[in-house]
This record gives C-alpha cells, structure tokens and sequence, in this order.
C-alpha cells in the first residue's frame, strides 16, 4: 500500500468498507468504474482473495434442452421467434439425451450441469418432464441449474423436490433500460419469479449482458440491481454479447476489452462471496483478456464447446489456458 498515493489509499479504504455493504448506489458503483484501471483490478483481486482460493475455478457446462421458437423479443437472443436467425426451432430433449450429455460433462470436469429451454415460461405438462430430467441429471452426482424462463406458483418447488441447485434469471441490464431491450415482459417479472426461487429454497443465478450499446453508468445499474438482490446470487454470470445476424443487436458497438474487465472487477468488489462467472463471448476474447478477467476476480466458466446456440471455447483451448495460467477447477 505505500506505492498508492494519499487519493488512492482513502479510495482503497473506502472500497475495503463497501466490500461488505448491504446496498449499493448506482452513484458508488459508478464510482468504481472510475477508478484507475490497475487500482480497480487490484482491489478487486484483493477482494478475491479475501473469499476464495484464486487458483481455482468453477467449471460448469450449459445445454439447450429446448432450442428455439422463444415468443419472447430479447433484442439479443437468436432463440427469439419474432428474428429471422440460423436458429431452428426443436421439442424438448428425452432424458436419455440430456443424461448422455450429462455424463461426458462430468467425465469432462464440470462440477456443474446447466439445462436452458427457449420459453417465456414453463407449462405445467412441461414441469413433469423437466424434473425428470432434473432427478436424473442429479442422479450422476452433479450440481444441477436450470433457467426456464418465469415460473408460476409452485413450479420453483417442484424443480426443487426434483433436485435442481440453482436457478437461473438473469436481470440482463440497467433496470432503466430493461424495456429497450426487452418488451414482451417487464423487470418486475424476473424479480418476481426470483422471489419465487428464493422461496423454494434454491440457490440463485443471476447475471447480465454488457455490450448491448450501454453506458458505464447502465452497466453501474445493473451491477447495482444484482448487488442489492438480498441474498445476494451465489452464481453471477457475466456475459458479452454475442451478436447474432438477425437479431436486432447484430450491429452493437464494440465493447473494449479494458470495460468488461471493469465489469468483472467490480461485480467483484461489489459481490465479494459470489462465484462471478465469464460467460458468453469468450470466443471473442484473447487469453491475455481472460487471465484479466481472472486476476479481476472471475472464478467460473462455461465448459464446453457449445453455449446453448452459441460456438464456446473448445475444451482443449480451456485446458491448455487453465495449464499456462496454473489454475485449477473445484
């Protein structure tokens, strides 16, 4: 600390306090953005290390277990049916699929096992199947997450009874912003099926997407909502925007590097004992960017070549990475 300046330790001491806060401000955590770069990482990784072993990392691998023909309009999903995309609508997934799956993500190293379906949300014949499917993705003696969409009364139990870990509803962006994105459902919505989950007893993951043309102070927001969530999300995926031809975000300005490391850093700082994860977009990103987002307190990723509809890291580029940066997975 005696290399930092008098403004940088009173801003270190500050960070140090905040850390631990029950609520943040949009106003604090735009200050965070503002930090000076290195100072902001450095905190962060301080913060990290403060929680978790920085060495290792959370592998979890996610599947489609029903693509396509979304009815809702997500300005950056290619699973909507209101664009035209390379995506093609199919039926849930039989059990037999999904477990096959299942077992070469676990013989692969995921601890964890992610199943998405493209619906606003799920039908009440459509529960019955997907906690089969839950039970036996369990079975194998993995963590089990699904994101479903919004859930009913009732319906967060079940996949609970089932043997579902998490549940996954991403808030996506600043709440200010959330019907420019989005216009089919509201931001009350996902807090609601949220509520939901909490109240069942699952654990929450809970994320968004940077680089849909916001601003630092929209990306403030939405780290801000996350943050406030109470408890705050075990699981908090990070995603750069995969932009998809077709979908009206095609054409979505190009984030720089050095913001979604901010973002990373201060989904760290703000959300201490939260497994950050880098998520979508990673195809995109040099190594040198994600031993970034590592040392800025990532500590999860997809495994797996495919993110739902998306092309991810192969495995073997993941294995080499995680080798030359010394990390290991739990």
């Amino acid at each position: 600390m005696t290399h930092l300046s008098p403004v940088a330790l009173r801003r270190h001491t500050q960070l140090v306090s905040h850390a631990t806060a029950q609520y943040w401000r949009k106003c604090e955590v735009e200050n965070l953005f503002e930090l000076p770069f290195l100072d902001l990482v450095f905190q962060a990784a301080s913060v990290h290390r403060q929680h978790f072993d920085a060495n290792k990392i959370q592998l979890s691998t996610l599947l489609s277990i029903k693509t396509g023909g979304c009815p809702e309009d997500c300005e950056y999903c290619p699973q909507s049916a209101h664009y035209h995309t390379n995506v093609e609508k199919s039926e849930l997934l039989n059990v037999q699929s999904v477990v096959e799956k299942a077992k070469i993500a676990k013989q692969r190293g995921a601890s964890r096992f992610c199943m998405g379906a493209a619906w606003r949300g799920p039908k009440p014949q459509d529960v019955e199947q997907v906690t089969e499917i839950i039970q036996a993705v369990k079975d194998l003696g993995l963590e089990t997450c699904g994101t479903f969409g919004l859930l009913e009364t009732g319906m967060a139990e079940a996949f609970k009874q089932a043997g579902l870990d998490y549940y996954n509803h991403n808030l996506d962006t600043d709440p200010d912003r959330y019907n420019d994105i989005i216009h089919t459902r509201r931001h009350e919505d996902r807090m609601d099926t949220l509520g939901k989950v909490r109240q069942a007893g699952l654990k929450v993951c809970c994320g968004g997407i940077v680089g849909m043309n916001e601003t630092r102070a929209e990306r403030a927001g939405l780290i801000a909502s996350l943050a406030n969530l109470d408890p705050q999300p075990e699981s908090v995926p990070i995603n750069q925007l995969i932009r998809t031809a077709g979908t009206p975000l095609e054409k979505a300005e190009d984030l720089d590097w050095t913001e979604f490391v901010r973002t990373i850093a201060v989904a760290r700082i703000t959300m201490p004992t939260s497994f950050v994860r880098l998520s979508a977009g990673r195809t995109e990103m040099p190594e040198s960017v994600q031993a970034m987002c590592f040392l800025a307190g990532a500590n999860s990723i997809f495994y797996g070549e495919t993110l739902l509809t998306a092309d991810n890291p192969a495995e073997d580029s993941d294995k080499m990475l995680m080798m030359k940066l010394n990390l290991s997975h739990y």
